[in-house]
Protein backbone atom coordinates (compact mmCIF):
# COMPACT_ATOMS: atom_id res chain seq x y z
CA UNK A 1 0.00 0.00 0.00
CA UNK A 2 1.58 3.29 -1.03
CA UNK A 3 1.75 6.23 1.31
CA UNK A 4 0.36 9.68 0.67
CA UNK A 5 0.82 13.11 2.17
CA UNK A 6 -2.38 14.66 0.81
CA UNK A 7 -5.69 13.06 -0.06
CA UNK A 8 -5.25 14.45 -3.59
CA UNK A 9 -2.34 12.01 -4.00
CA UNK A 10 -4.52 8.96 -3.33
CA UNK A 11 -5.36 6.89 -6.42
CA UNK A 12 -8.77 5.93 -5.00
CA UNK A 13 -9.66 9.60 -4.52
CA UNK A 14 -8.55 10.40 -8.09
CA UNK A 15 -10.76 7.60 -9.42
CA UNK A 16 -13.68 8.86 -7.30
CA UNK A 17 -13.23 12.30 -8.88
CA UNK A 18 -13.31 10.76 -12.36
CA UNK A 19 -16.45 8.85 -11.42
CA UNK A 20 -18.09 12.05 -10.16
CA UNK A 21 -17.26 13.89 -13.39
CA UNK A 22 -18.62 10.98 -15.45
CA UNK A 23 -21.81 10.85 -13.37
CA UNK A 24 -22.40 14.57 -13.94
CA UNK A 25 -21.80 14.12 -17.67
CA UNK A 26 -24.24 11.20 -17.85
CA UNK A 27 -26.93 12.91 -15.79
CA UNK A 28 -26.77 15.99 -18.04
CA UNK A 29 -28.30 13.95 -20.87
CA UNK A 30 -31.80 15.26 -21.70
CA UNK A 31 -33.87 12.24 -20.63
CA UNK A 32 -31.89 11.72 -17.42
CA UNK A 33 -31.76 15.37 -16.39
CA UNK A 34 -35.56 15.63 -16.46
CA UNK A 35 -35.76 13.16 -13.57
CA UNK A 36 -34.61 15.72 -11.03
CA UNK A 37 -34.89 13.47 -7.97
CA UNK A 38 -32.77 10.64 -9.37
CA UNK A 39 -30.30 13.07 -10.95
CA UNK A 40 -29.86 14.89 -7.65
CA UNK A 41 -29.53 11.68 -5.62
CA UNK A 42 -27.05 9.96 -7.92
CA UNK A 43 -24.89 13.09 -8.02
CA UNK A 44 -24.94 13.33 -4.23
CA UNK A 45 -23.86 9.70 -3.95
CA UNK A 46 -20.94 10.22 -6.32
CA UNK A 47 -19.85 13.42 -4.58
CA UNK A 48 -20.09 11.63 -1.23
CA UNK A 49 -17.52 9.03 -2.26
CA UNK A 50 -14.74 11.52 -3.01
CA UNK A 51 -15.75 13.89 -0.21
CA UNK A 52 -15.66 11.23 2.51
CA UNK A 53 -12.26 9.97 1.39
CA UNK A 54 -10.96 13.54 1.62
CA UNK A 55 -12.61 14.32 4.95
CA UNK A 56 -11.39 11.11 6.52
CA UNK A 57 -7.82 11.67 5.34
CA UNK A 58 -7.86 15.16 6.83
CA UNK A 59 -8.82 13.84 10.27
CA UNK A 60 -5.24 12.60 10.79
CA UNK A 61 -6.30 9.52 12.74
CA UNK A 62 -6.74 6.01 11.36
CA UNK A 63 -9.87 5.26 13.38
CA UNK A 64 -11.69 8.31 12.01
CA UNK A 65 -10.24 7.76 8.55
CA UNK A 66 -11.55 4.19 8.50
CA UNK A 67 -14.99 5.42 9.54
CA UNK A 68 -15.13 7.88 6.63
CA UNK A 69 -13.82 5.23 4.24
CA UNK A 70 -16.73 2.99 5.28
CA UNK A 71 -19.12 5.86 4.53
CA UNK A 72 -17.48 6.32 1.10
CA UNK A 73 -17.78 2.58 0.48
CA UNK A 74 -21.45 2.72 1.42
CA UNK A 75 -21.94 5.58 -1.01
CA UNK A 76 -20.43 3.37 -3.74
CA UNK A 77 -23.11 0.80 -2.99
CA UNK A 78 -25.83 3.44 -3.08
CA UNK A 79 -24.46 4.75 -6.37
CA UNK A 80 -24.39 1.25 -7.86
CA UNK A 81 -28.05 0.79 -6.99
CA UNK A 82 -28.96 4.14 -8.54
CA UNK A 83 -27.04 3.29 -11.70
CA UNK A 84 -29.12 0.10 -12.01
CA UNK A 85 -32.30 2.14 -11.57
CA UNK A 86 -31.14 4.59 -14.26
CA UNK A 87 -30.42 1.68 -16.61
CA UNK A 88 -33.82 0.13 -15.93
CA UNK A 89 -35.55 3.44 -16.64
CA UNK A 90 -33.68 3.84 -19.93
CA UNK A 91 -31.65 6.85 -18.80
CA UNK A 92 -28.33 5.07 -19.42
CA UNK A 93 -27.17 3.00 -22.34
CA UNK A 94 -25.81 -0.45 -21.41
CA UNK A 95 -22.20 0.51 -22.26
CA UNK A 96 -22.31 3.73 -20.22
CA UNK A 97 -23.88 1.83 -17.33
CA UNK A 98 -21.13 -0.82 -17.45
CA UNK A 99 -18.36 1.78 -17.43
CA UNK A 100 -19.83 3.68 -14.48
CA UNK A 101 -20.76 0.54 -12.58
CA UNK A 102 -17.33 -1.03 -13.08
CA UNK A 103 -15.60 2.13 -11.85
CA UNK A 104 -17.85 2.29 -8.77
CA UNK A 105 -17.09 -1.38 -8.04
CA UNK A 106 -13.35 -0.83 -8.52
CA UNK A 107 -13.42 2.11 -6.10
CA UNK A 108 -15.42 0.12 -3.54
CA UNK A 109 -12.90 -2.73 -3.69
CA UNK A 110 -10.00 -0.30 -3.34
CA UNK A 111 -11.66 1.24 -0.31
CA UNK A 112 -12.11 -2.21 1.20
CA UNK A 113 -8.42 -2.98 0.73
CA UNK A 114 -7.43 0.38 2.22
CA UNK A 115 -9.68 -0.19 5.23
CA UNK A 116 -8.14 -3.63 5.78
CA UNK A 117 -4.63 -2.19 5.52
CA UNK A 118 -5.38 0.61 7.99
CA UNK A 119 -7.03 -1.76 10.47
CA UNK A 120 -3.91 -3.94 10.49
CA UNK A 121 -1.47 -1.04 10.62
CA UNK A 122 0.41 -0.12 13.80
CA UNK A 123 0.38 3.52 12.74
CA UNK A 124 -2.62 5.20 14.34
CA UNK A 125 -2.42 8.57 12.60
CA UNK A 126 -0.47 11.82 12.60
CA UNK A 127 -2.37 13.33 15.48
CA UNK A 128 -1.27 10.48 17.79
CA UNK A 129 2.49 11.01 17.30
Amino acid sequence: MSTFKRFEDMEVWKKAMILTKDIYKSTNQPAFSKDYNLTNQIRKSAVSVASNIAEGAERDGNKEFINFLYIAKGSCGELSCQLQIALNLGYLEQENYKELSNLATEISRSLGRLIKYLRNSDFKGKKYK
